[in-house]
Order: structure tokens, then C-alpha cells, then sequence
């Protein structure tokens, strides 16, 4: 797909961050944008953004969890505009603490959108798309999460991996009906996601084991403001859609950097190469390791001094503040090691 004018362009957490960045981007192409977004503060900011442009965008209240939600706003757009010629799936949730802390909540919570958002974006569109025909596409925002595995991330982690599977599998089966994907994969991002754990965690799963509070969530937000601008990983995405491209991780070291996260997958088929695995974090990084963490960072890294082969890459500079107790447990989780809890 090389045209995107007047073609209808159906965006999941498209009022904030990534997802706003994707709304602007494909206007600016002569796309009418559909904007779904649980946030009425953000709805109504974004509203006002392309009704001052006089830009055609049509904004939509979904949380992406919600099965009824979806057909109402299937139906609300093919009303206004049309079936969406491209359906991004860009709303995501984050909270991080310690794996075996994770409570069931934590888990119905993160993959129920970051998962669930995506398959209900699917089974609620793709019938429309294919009987609409023509050619079209479906875009998600993924995560680089989806190449690795954390000690605090694991239902962020897992959701991202089954994503990108998922795709890969829609990715398959749409090509006979002129339907493209594409996954797209940023690791840090300039993004509010950071808030979620704050502002749009469903009360009636507030049951976490992890420490999540104000100053955390802030110590997290000075992560991200460094990350990659939302219009330039718009672009990325844009263009991965123009050249039907499935997998796109929109950094110059792509390449290098799939084949490095995927190495130990061959390294655990062995008893040799686990061992590996374990001491590889400690051995000196080169040049090549240090440019893609300062890709993959953003620009946090750009104070730091440029890497140097055989020596450790710099460090990632998160900025001057408390962490809060950020990624540990809540001090009231009776079986994790003391030192994995916080203790303000």
C-alpha cells in the first residue's frame, strides 16, 4: 500500500504517545483517522488537535478489553468513514515487579489488553476487511519485549510474545486476500504508558504484588521521555506498510539485533551453551553492543562517551531520581526474598 489518501485508518490508543504519533503521521498522508482511546482527557485533546487542522478524524471512547465495545465502534466507523482500509492495534498496558510476585490480577490486567486488545481488534475486523476487499493492512505496535524475557516483566513480556506469533499467523493466512501485517517493535518509546498503572487500571483488578506508586511510576516516566519520538516510529511503520514488510524493529541495527536476543535460543539446546547464556552478561561489550543499547535507549544515551570495542558500554543514563521502590514488591508479599521488596 503506497496511497494513503482518503483511506480509513482505525487506531487503538490513539489519543497519547505512540499511538498519537501513528494519527498524525497517516493524516498528514491524507488518511481519515478513527482515534479509539479509553482516556476521555486525551479523546478530547486529540479532537481538538485535528478539528483545528480541519483534518478528517473521528474520535472513539474503547477500552480495548471490551468485546461489545468493539463491534459499537465497527459500527460507529463504518458509519462515518467506511470499513478501515488499515487497522493499528497500538494500545498497551506496563507494570513491572518481580515474576513470582505476579498476581492473577497483574496478569488479567496486561495481557487482557496488551493480548486481549489485539485479538479483539482482529476477530471484530478482519471478517469486515476481507469482505470489504481490496487491498489492506493490519499494523500493531508490538515490543522489542517480545525478543526478551525479564525477571519484572513477565506479563508484559509473555503478551508481547504471543503477539508477535499472532501476527506472524495473520501475517500467513491474509496474504490470499490481499491483506498485509506488519509488527512493529520499538523497545523505549516517548510515551505516557508509564501512567497506566495509575490512571486506567480497571479497580476490579487492583490486586497486585508489586510496589507501584507515584514515585515509582515517575522514575519510569524518566525513562521513557528519552525514548524514540512517536512520529518518528510513525514513520517507521509507514513505510514498513508501504513496503509490506512484516517485521519491522524501526533501528539501523535491526538485523544484528533479532540475531543477538534470538542467539540464546540455540545457546539452551545444550548444556554447554546455557552456560553460556549465564556468563555472557558479564563479558566485555563491543562497539556493536553499546551503539544498539543506545538505539534501543534513545536519547538518555546521548551524554554518554561513544563505545569502544572490547570495553563495557556506557551506561544508560535513567536521570536524578528516587526510584521509588520501581520493579519490587510490595512490602506485604510474605515469600519473595527481602531484598526483592520495598521497604520505603
Amino acid at each position: 500500500m503506497k496511497d494513503f489518501k482518503n483511506k480509513v485508518v482505525f487506531i487503538t490508543g490513539g489519543a497519547s504517545g505512540a499511538g498519537f504519533g501513528q494519527a498524525q503521521i497517516f493524516s498528514e498522508a491524507g488518511a481519515k483517522v478513527v482515534i479509539a482511546d479509553v482516556r476521555d482527557d486525551h479523546l478530547a485533546t486529540v479532537k481538538k488537535y485535528f478539528d483545528d487542522k480541519g483534518a478528517p478524524a473521528h474520535v472513539i471512547k474503547l477500552d480495548v478489553t471490551d468485546r461489545k465495545g468493539w463491534a459499537a465502534a465497527a459500527e460507529e466507523t463504518e458509519k462515518t468513514f467506511g470499513v478501515p482500509d488499515v487497522l493499528v492495534l497500538t494500545a498497551g498496558v506496563n507494570v513491572f515487579g518481580p515474576a513470582e510476585a505476579t498476581t492473577f490480577d497483574d496478569y488479567d490486567w496486561v495481557m487482557g489488553v496488551c493480548l486481549g486488545g489485539v485479538i479483539n481488534g482482529l476477530v471484530t475486523f478482519v471478517p469486515k476487511m476481507i469482505k470489504a476487499g481490496g487491498q489492506r493492512h493490519i499494523g500493531a505496535t508490538v515490543s522489542y519485549g517480545a525478543f526478551v524475557a525479564g525477571a519484572t516483566t513477565a506479563p508484559y513480556t509473555a503478551a508481547k510474545v504471543a503477539v508477535l506469533s499472532l501476527l506472524e499467523s495473520y501475517w500467513i493466512a491474509l496474504k490470499p486476500y490481499n491483506i498485509g501485517v506488519t509488527a512493529l517493535c520499538p523497545a523505549n518509546i516517548n510515551s505516557n504508558i508509564w501512567d497506566s498503572a495509575l490512571k486506567t487500571r480497571p479497580k476490579e483488578l487492583s490486586n497486585t504484588g508489586y510496589n507501584v506508586t507515584d514515585k515509582g511510576q515517575n522514575f519510569l516516566a524518566s525513562i521513557h521521555k528519552n525514548g524514540m519520538d512517536p512520529r518518528v516510529l510513525a514513520n517507521w511503520l509507514k513505510e514498513a506498510i508501504e513496503e509490506e514488510q512484516f517485521l519491522c524493529l524501526p533501528y539501523k541495527h535491526a538485523e544484528a539485533m533479532v540475531r543477538s536476543e534470538h542467539q540464546r535460543w540455540i545457546d539452551y539446546t545444550t548444556p554447554g551453551g546455557q552456560k553460556l547464556v549465564d556468563i555472557r552478561p558479564t563479558l566485555p561489550k563491543s562497539k556493536l553492543d553499546g551503539e544498539i543499547m543506545m538505539e534501543r535507549e534513545g536519547t538518555s544515551m546521548m551524554d554518554a562517551p561513544p563505545p569502544v570495542e572490547g570495553q563495557e558500554a556506557p551506561p544508560v543514563a535513567f536521570g536524578n531520581f528516587d526510584t521509588g521502590g520501581f520493579a519490587m514488591a510490595n512490602a506485604n508479599v510474605d515469600f519473595v526474598k527481602e531484598e526483592k521488596k520495598y521497604k520505603a
